[in-house]
């Protein structure tokens, strides 16, 4: 990364042995072990603007995310089963906590079962020998759209996924940029989502703690006027939606994720 201007750019992955000792006698330096960190003020920029009811109010500068108003149709997807087995639903799994479930979709329909996460990280790939994780290969659906296909294709290496002390956090390991919408990365007091670009070797805290119970609270108090989930994430990959594209809404990209949170931190 020859464009690097200081180490607060670099996020340590949560693979890394010395990732979270504090004080440790060690400092690691392996560069396989970072990855850039996607902050408001760093490249990419969000693929968004501002909704018409935010029109006349101030921008907050200190964040460069703008917004846009999601107004998705609340029907109903359907649910496809898909046949596959994994990790997740061995016995000695099911005595652990979960502390999320990652749903796989293709347009509006979704492929396979929920796969439930118990370890602190989990890789999400396409068909390639990478050990325990979601492989999306793997899962079955009839008369794919060759839209569908091609961007199955560019999934490659995926994502990691991790829990943290501050949060959670994708890690985009393939060749091709992952869009992120989460509730967190919303702006505060604003019913509005956006959506993140992330490109290849990046990292983004897609969903904030803090961030979730300061919305939680808001939420109950004035947005009790339709479906409002604040524990979840949708990533996209190498798709995009929103008012910039001619997809609007998620369910009109070709793959996409839906992660779960469970209210276990």
């Amino acid at each position: 990364w020859p464009d690097l201007q200081h180490p607060a750019e670099l996020k340590p992955l949560c693979e890394c042995q010395s990732f979270g000792v504090a004080d440790g006698p060690t400092v690691c330096c392996h560069p396989y072990h970072f990855s850039r960190l996607c902050g408001p003020e760093s490249p990419p920029p969000p693929y968004s603007r501002l909704s018409p009811n935010d029109e006349q109010k101030p921008l907050d500068l200190s964040d460069s995310t703008l917004s846009y108003t999601e107004t998705e149709a609340t029907n109903s997807p359907n649910v496809t089963p898909g046949d596959f087995s994994d990790a997740s639903t061995s016995p000695d799994a099911v005595k652990r906590s979960h502390w999320c479930n990652v749903a796989y979709w293709e347009h509006r329909t979704r492929v396979g079962r929920l796969y439930t996460v118990y370890e602190q990280s989990v890789s999400i790939f396409y068909d390639l020998p990478q050990g325990n994780g979601f492989c999306l290969g793997q899962l079955n659906l009839d008369n794919r759209s060759e839209t569908v296909r091609r961007t199955r294709s560019k999934i490659g290496y995926g994502i990691l996924l991790s829990k943290e002390p501050d949060g959670v956090w994708a890690y985009n390991r393939s060749e091709h940029p992952i869009f992120v919408n989460s509730p967190t990365l919303d702006i505060p007091n604003c019913r509005t989502l956006i959506v993140r670009k992330v490109m290849p070797g990046y990292s983004i805290k897609v969903f904030d703690y803090e961030k979730s119970c300061l919305l939680q609270h808001t939420a109950e108090l004035d947005y009790a006027d339709g479906p409002y989930d604040p524990n979840s994430v949708r990533i996209s990959f190498a798709k995009g939606w929103g008012p910039c594209y001619s997809r609007q809404f998620i369910t009109s990209c070709p793959c996409w994720l839906e992660i779960l949170l469970s209210n276990n931190r």
